[in-house]
């Protein structure tokens, strides 16, 4: 599984605000949250499912590829 990091972690940077990185990761509900908020409030939630998104990113690329697997594929944290 942490040949999901760098995809994960690339696409939560550039497309954060659609969840896609949540949809790699397998985190479905999640994804859904991020891809209607960004959508149902014509892009004024995008902002922040962007900033969220760009945060998510670092954080997945700066893991080491034990403490990812431990975090999110292993503990299925889904935020931050």
């Amino acid at each position: 599984m942490p040949d999901k990091k760098i995809p994960a972690g690339i696409c939560g940077i550039l497309l954060g605000a659609l969840g896609v990185h949540k949809f790699i990761l397998g985190y479905t509900t999640e994804g859904i949250i991020m891809l209607l908020v960004s959508l149902l409030t014509c892009g004024v939630g995008a902002t922040v499912m962007s900033v969220i998104g760009l945060i998510e990113g670092i954080i997945y690329l700066t893991k080491t590829d034990e403490d990812f697997v431990n975090t999110y594929v292993q503990g299925h944290k889904g935020w931050f």
